[in-house]
């Protein structure tokens, strides 16, 4: 793809506008998840529900530690509109934190002594995502610099090559471990081929810059009082994301313990349709982080309400669609993209789009709070929405099977929604004055 960087007066990378850098980010999106959705349609065509179900699993507990140790610290480098921490800060945290994530990751399973396949997949989707956490790092990076198109770019080619080496590994093995370790070494053949690149053209390197420069460009600072202070400021959001992701990977733990293998493989595959719209959400929640942090940094109620507005109308009209996709085209889409034994449980994607819908305006007007760093009540909203999961699964799903999950799902999205909405009325009521950030 052809370089687009330009530089201002004052030699910064130029800002692309926020249409342009929601164009980029949708396009990235949408091929990337549409990658993602081909690993889920190749395990299902050449293999089984079961296979599509240990997928799941392997996913199911690898992500949500990741997601904890993650921090979220890209959107924290997004939303530093003062610029408090640099770069090297950053990436000095992140290194420590995948550490500690992958042993976490690797003493889960020992503790749970899974099957010898099993904890394999585990393993190599927790050092997939830690391919990934660094180039996140450098995304965060870029999305600061409001350089969503080579966020994109990179997407874009490590989809592409993961839905390759995936298809071809589980084709040739009849593996889901050595598809996903294709999964690890195209990460890294994407981190060390453009992201790099990405780093170089921000410090504005001279063309013959060579590794000597990069290396000076990406030394981590580990300086223990700005570090502490960092993950201090960053930890309720990486609880909140470990909450969000237990709020996806629960579900599978409870349909797989309760229901097996097989209907977990069904149900894994159904879920995963609400990415469709999950891709426009993400792009745009992504795009407009940067702006709405600096309308609340500003103090301008309007603007940042109006924002705001806009992007729960937009997920409110894709939750509408894909609500109208179920119910018109469900079985055979169903039967089309997957296998017929699938499209047997079109009734319960029309539930699934249901609980998408509200989960695509809460995501997006749910940016409203990371932009005004009201980061630390959100592990109390997410918490309460995992506690409401938990609660109806155990009820529900032995009793009711499929339709109790259903249950669980919309009422676990209706629960995150309305706490969405409080808080962000009482951040928008509150608006301060432009002051240092304050997390609350």
């Amino acid at each position: 793809m052809a370089e687009s960087f330009k530089t201002s007066v004052a030699g910064t990378p130029s800002r692309l506008s926020l249409r342009a850098n929601f164009s980029w980010t949708f396009l990235g999106n949408v091929i990337f998840a549409a990658c993602q959705w081909g690993m889920l349609i190749v395990l299902a065509k050449l293999g089984t529900p079961e296979m599509v179900g240990q997928f799941a699993l392997g996913s199911a507990i690898a992500v949500p530690v990741l997601m904890l140790t993650n921090l979220q610290l890209r959107d924290v480098q997004a939303t530093d509109a003062r610029e408090e921490y640099a770069f090297a800060d950053y990436f000095g945290l992140r290194l420590i934190t995948v550490v500690v994530g992958l042993l976490i990751i690797g003493g889960i399973v020992l503790a749970l002594r899974y099957p010898a396949e099993t904890a394999l997949v585990v393993v190599a989707f927790g050092l997939f995502k830690a391919v990934e956490a660094i180039s996140d790092v450098i995304f965060g990076m870029l999305q600061h610099h409001e350089r969503m198109d080579r966020v994109a770019q990179s997407m874009i080619l490590r989809g592409v090559l993961s839905l390759v080496a995936l298809g071809v590994l589980v084709s040739l093995t009849g593996s889901v471990f050595w598809g996903v370790l294709g999964l690890v070494f195209a990460g890294i053949g994407v981190v060390l081929l453009f992201d790099l690149r990405s780093v170089l053209l921000i410090k504005h390197a001279t063309p013959g810059a060579g590794l000597a420069y990069l290396a000076r460009s990406l030394r981590p600072r580990w300086n223990r009082r700005t570090l502490l202070a960092l993950t201090w400021l960053a930890l309720p959001l990486g609880i909140s994301m470990l909450l969000i992701s237990l709020a996806t990977s629960l579900p599978r733990f409870f349909v797989g313990h309760y229901l097996g293998e097989y209907t977990l493989g069904i149900f894994a595959a159904l879920t995963y349709l609400q990415v469709a719209g999950m891709t426009v959400v993400s792009a745009l929640g992504q795009s407009a982080l940067p702006r709405l942090s600096q309308y609340y940094a500003a103090g301008d109620r309007q603007a940042f309400s109006r924002l705001l507005l806009r992007m729960g109308a937009i997920g409110l009209v894709l939750g509408s669609g894909g609500i109208a996709v179920a119910l018109i085209a469900g079985r055979p889409l169903l039967t089309l993209i997957y296998q017929p034994e699938y499209a047997t449980y079109a009734w319960f994607f029309v539930w699934v789009m249901v609980s998408a819908a509200i989960g695509y305006v809460s995501w997006l007007i749910g940016e409203g709070m990371k932009a005004a760093r009201y980061l630390r009540v959100q592990v109390v909203l997410f918490g309460v929405q995992v506690a409401v999961l938990t609660a109806l699964s155990v009820w529900l799903i032995p009793s009711m099977g499929m339709p109790g999950v259903a249950i669980v799902m919309i009422a676990a999205a209706a629960v995150h929604l309305v706490g969405t909405l409080l808080i962000l009325a009482h951040a928008i009521a509150t608006l301060p004055a432009p002051k240092g950030s304050e997390t609350r």
